[in-house]
């Protein structure tokens, strides 16, 4: 099959290049399965500057075309220019492709409409008023799942020197071109060939965003087209893996997709690739096309064997300890102990299919949200630092009371609801912590189909539970548990010094979310929390019942502690003070330099590492933010993250095609390019010198 493949494609290229030229219709071509145009930005073109050309392509429904290197199979397109004497011609600048695979054949394609790029440069020394026909004969090769058909044609466009003014309709075409042209990588990627496997390692922040992922590499016999790619984070590294085509080349080019036709240009040097850790969305699906185990089944295992791992854990520890040691308190009752087990089991499944649930909902809302969401809210982190204080005064000896709040005290209760609420406070407050394998597989979840994603986080919570479940139901561990006695109460105080330190830990996020004066309200809940529970220990050694008003006075400092909390946003509203940025606007731009004032001007992208490596080591330090307000620096900053086909056009004036780039705009004076690596004495120095 690959053979007849291999035939065809040579036939279809012979035809190609032997095809007459077609008939001239005014800048298209109407092929038979792929119409293309040629059109300008702009008709009239200013001396001495350039204009972008496209190449507009339009596949029949079932046909496509192909990208500059088309894979196992293809042609790409080319193009020979008839031009005026002195207008130059650039490369084509594709978008980034598909993948098609057919009968085990790797073909990297378009299959809707796509814009191939060019840049035609006019020389300063025409005259405004001057004709300039351009002439160009296009070759492409069309083709479906079964068959190929050469396509071509004689396109052409009669432009006018002018003052190369771009119509807004035109422009917004234009720039929606320019969102699926591939963005340079600000940052060095570096490849290896070892044992037949080729491995690409590329800078990229482990916060970005990445779906779709696949590298489409330009350097022909680099690696073998049509095997899976697995594609894995390592910390700040993304790691491509495949198989080798051949020996090592002495360097490789391609295209790293990073979304629906978005994508990040790479031009990788031999050197060090670091392990793969985490799977990375798609690559788990790749995985699975390569005939390995299930990748669902795999992340199945990594959130059990993670949840697992999570039963030592300092802030899981002590109450699954607390648990344990009422086991062996329990005796020879084996049948309420098993009931005991399961109800607990149940209540850790069914809360961290709750706080799944929770996630899948809030991101297929469009909310960046994560594991461990709740704790974005600084009243959930209240309740958890009040809760997480009784237990541990609870440990310490201070009080035994049975009902003491919400989560303790139903966790305090013997039998089946005890062990179930126990089950619900183990695993929200598991919550926080990470521990190996998790990352992997609530990564899988995320990326998963929703009952798949489900079963990953019943998965979490089985691996939690199962310590627990294990020592109820099966007799030999039971007995081998140490008998009842006095050490259990030197134990249980022992205990009681991680949940302090939890504590300590959730006063301190709670400062982190809602500045000093929240953290100071937590701490102060959290004593008012540890007065009543003396009070109620001091009543419970005297013999005393515990009253309904010193039950109400707890729910009353959580109700009063959440209600004192400042707002969230005081916070940031104070950080962005600090470093006082506004959104990169040609016009604001412009109006600033008009009035006089310095700016400080930065391009950057989440997926640039160097962009941010740069703004943590210099732009966001406290002494370049005091220098800078001291001389009533504006710093404007271009977020590139996604395609801004605004910030493209402004980085190409400046003879830039990626990030970072960095200017200096004195008052009066044209902009200065700052290194590409900074340190807060280069930023610090512009306004001193």
């Amino acid at each position: 099959m690959r053979i007849f493949h291999f035939l065809l494609m040579t036939w279809a290229a012979v035809l190609l290049l032997a095809q007459p030229a077609s008939a001239q219709l005014a800048g298209a071509s109407g092929g038979a399965h792929i119409a293309a145009r040629l059109v300008a930005e702009t008709d009239h073109p200013a001396p001495g500057k350039p204009v972008t050309l496209a190449f507009v392509m339009t596949p029949q429904p079932g046909w496509h075309g192909y990208w500059e290197n088309p894979g196992d199979a293809g042609i790409g397109m080319t193009v020979t220019w008839t031009l005026p004497p002195g207008v130059t011609a650039g490369p084509l600048r594709h978008p980034v492709p598909e993948t098609l695979l057919i009968s085990g054949l790797m073909n990297h394609v378009y299959e809707g409409p796509y814009a191939i790029l060019t840049t035609l440069t006019v020389p300063a020394t025409m005259k405004s008023g001057t004709k300039l026909p351009v002439r160009v004969r296009g070759e492409w090769l069309a083709c479906t799942k079964e068959m190929c058909v050469p396509g071509g044609g004689d396109l052409s466009l009669d432009l006018i020197v002018g003052d190369g003014a771009i119509p807004a309709d035109r422009r917004a075409t234009f720039d929606g071109y320019r969102t699926h042209l591939p963005r340079p990588l600000g940052s060095q990627a570096h490849f290896a060939v070892s044992d037949g496997r080729f491995r690409l390692a590329v800078p990229f922040p482990a916060s970005a965003q990445i779906s779709q992922p696949w590298f489409f590499s330009l350097t022909d016999g680099a690696l073998k087209y049509p095997t899976p790619q697995r594609i894995s984070r390592n910390g700040d590294m993304l790691i491509v893996e495949s198989d080798a085509a051949g020996a090592a080349p002495a360097a490789v080019k391609g295209v790293l997709r990073t979304g629906d036709h978005i994508g990040l240009s790479i031009d990788a040097k031999p050197g060090v690739v670091p392990a793969a850790v985490t799977p990375v969305g798609d690559a788990l699906e790749n995985s699975a096309a390569s005939g390995g185990i299930s990748p669902i089944l795999l992340a199945l295992g990594g959130a059990i064997l993670g949840g697992l791992i999570l039963n030592i854990m300092p802030c899981v520890f002590p109450i699954l300890s607390l648990k344990a040691l009422s086991l062996a308190k329990a005796g020879g009752d084996p049948t309420g102990v098993r009931r005991e087990a399961w109800a607990y089991a149940v209540g850790v499944v069914a809360t961290c299919l709750v706080l799944g649930g929770g996630l899948l909902a809030l991101r297929a809302g469009g909310v960046a949200a994560g594991w461990a969401f709740q704790l974005q809210d600084p009243r959930v982190i209240m309740l958890l630092l009040l809760l997480v204080t009784a237990i541990a005064f609870n440990l310490a000896g201070l009080f035994e009371l049975r009902a003491v709040g919400a989560g303790q005290g139903l966790a305090s209760k013997s039998g089946v609801a005890g062990a179930f609420w126990t089950g619900v406070l183990v695993a929200f407050v598991a919550t926080p912590c990470t521990g190996p394998f998790m990352g992997a597989a609530l990564g899988a979840a995320l990326v998963l189909p929703t009952l798949a994603a489900l079963a990953i986080f019943a998965g979490l919570g089985i691996g939690l539970a199962l310590p627990f479940l294990l020592i109820a139901l099966v007799p030999t561990l039971r007995a081998r548990m140490p008998k009842p006695g006095a050490w259990m109460g030197t134990f249980q105080r022992i205990l009681s010094v991680p949940m302090f330190l939890t504590a300590l830990a959730l006063a301190w996020l709670l400062g982190q979310q809602v500045g000093v004066g929240g953290m100071t309200t937590g701490l102060a809940a959290a004593l008012a929390v540890g007065l009543v529970l003396w009070i109620i220990g001091l009543r419970q050694h005297a013999g005393k019942t515990v009253s309904i008003m010193l039950s109400a006075l707890l729910i009353g400092i959580l109700a009063a502690g959440i209600a004192l909390l400042p707002p969230k946003g005081a916070v940031v509203v104070s950080a962005q003070a600090e470093t006082a940025s506004v959104p990169f606007d040609e016009a604001k731009l412009a109006q600033l330099r008009g009035q006089g004032k310095p700016v400080f001007l930065y391009f950057t992208a989440d997926w640039c590492l160097t962009c941010k490596a740069n703004e943590a080591a210099a732009i966001d330090r406290a002494e370049v933010a005091e220098a800078f307000d001291k001389a009533g620096v504006t710093v404007m900053v271009g977020d590139w993250t996604n395609a801004d086909p605004a910030i493209g056009r402004f980085l190409e004036g400046h003879g830039r095609s990626g990030v970072p780039l960095y200017l200096w705009y004195a008052p009066g004076k044209e902009a200065q390019i700052l290194p590409q690596l900074l340190t807060p004495s280069t930023l610090t120095a512009l306004v001193h010198g």
